[in-house]
């Protein structure tokens, strides 16, 4: 989804509503958890064949390469809502 598509859904919600995101909670049931929404922010990602998802590069700096202006091949940033 990019940023303009979640607006896009947003602006038709009810604007006093409360912010949650949803995740399987992995117990043996398989519970849908939603947490409420405390941080938007953006993040630097990779995809990571260990967790078969992407993951947040906590060192930027390592993977921005200056003299290109861009990041290292496969890193993104991204908008992270947690």
């Amino acid at each position: 989804m990019l940023v303009k598509e979640l607006i896009e859904s947003l602006k038709y919600m009810d604007q006093d509503a409360e912010v949650h995101f949803s995740y399987c909670y992995g117990d043996h049931w398989r519970t849908e958890v939603a947490p409420r929404v405390s941080n938007v922010s953006e993040n630097v990602v990779k995809y990571s064949e260990y967790h078969r998802m992407d993951k947040i590069e906590t060192d930027e700096d390592e993977l921005f390469n200056e003299e290109t202006g861009d990041y290292a091949e496969g890193v993104r940033r991204v908008v992270v809502i947690d």
